[in-house]
């Protein structure tokens, strides 16, 4: 039996659109083109919507010279990694799983602006290592066109590692990245945003495995209740600050009682909402 997101089904997917913009077509075959000029890649591949689409066209592109390689960390959701052996598996693409270890990482575990940069750096090195073995002539990512104007120090790592952006290249958004996925059949079309659990806890604060299992196991627990967009970020003093859609607060109000006994299980001391609901990258309001 497949695996499938709690509160998420490919079978509850639309089904496959036969109407889709030429404008926006046109932008996956120049995405497709970019990869095949490449005629032998590694994808570093999260299991999301945009790196999804990026093997899928990569697939389609080259067949088995398309291999997509998903890093395995403490700082990697454990759903995700199920996810990505999911996706790669539709998709019928080459996977493989490889380990990091970037808490191990001064320049990451101390909680910079930055930490991207330095795990972003570690996946590059280890990607460039299994691209030289098999004889890859580049390694590419799914960032999109709309990620290039967001906080994303991974980027410059990417760039610096000469690591190749068909979606960015191609000026596909990440709207249009959807779009594409749906149209392609990919049945994670829809699938919420899923930035690695170190993005919950705040710049500066040390990044421990402690911490990270905390935050794992309090957002599994919430997307057990049917919520599929959450994040709980953790605050000094063990203070879990929940972030879900307005639309989701009736359902997570009514298992208060429950959410409450199972944070403090895990070591939470205080259990709140944020009231502004769910934001991507709230954390970064801290920047500011």
């Amino acid at each position: 039996m497949g695996f499938t997101l709690p509160g998420y089904s490919p079978n509850h997917c639309q089904p496959r659109l036969n109407v889709m913009s030429n404008n926006i077509l046109s932008k996956a075959e120049e995405a497709k083109k970019i990869i095949r000029n490449a005629k032998k890649v590694i994808i570093a591949f999260s299991g999301g919507v945009d790196s999804s689409l990026v093997a899928k066209l990569a697939h389609e592109a080259l067949e088995g010279d398309a291999i997509a390689v998903t890093a395995v960390s403490p700082t990697y959701p454990d759903i995700e990694v199920k996810i990505a052996e999911q996706m790669a598996k539709e998709i019928g693409i080459n996977h493989m799983l490889i380990h990091t270890s970037e808490l191990e990482n001064e320049n990451f575990s101390s909680n910079p602006a930055d930490r991207c940069y330095y795990c972003k750096t570690e996946l590059f090195a280890k990607l460039k290592e299994i691209a030289a073995k098999e004889g890859a002539h580049a390694i590419l990512d799914g960032t999109n066109a709309s990620d290039l104007s967001d906080h994303r120090p991974g980027i410059i790592a990417a760039r610096k590692n000469g690591v190749v952006s068909p979606l960015a290249l191609a000026e596909i958004n990440k709207e249009e990245a959807r779009e594409l996925a749906r149209f392609f059949g990919l049945s994670n079309w829809n699938k919420p945003s899923m930035a690695c659990l170190a993005s919950r806890v705040p710049y500066y604060e040390k990044i421990t495995q402690e911490k990270l299992d905390m935050i794992n196991s309090a957002e599994n627990f919430i997307r057990n209740l049917g919520i599929k967009q959450v994040r709980v970020r953790y605050h000094s003093d063990k203070i879990a600050r929940i972030e879900v859609p307005k639309d989701d607060f009736p359902i997570l109000l009514s298992f208060t009682l429950q959410i409450i006994e199972h944070f403090r299980k895990i070591g939470f001391l205080f259990v709140t909402l944020d009231l502004e609901g769910y934001v991507s990258g709230s954390m970064n309001k801290l920047l500011i």
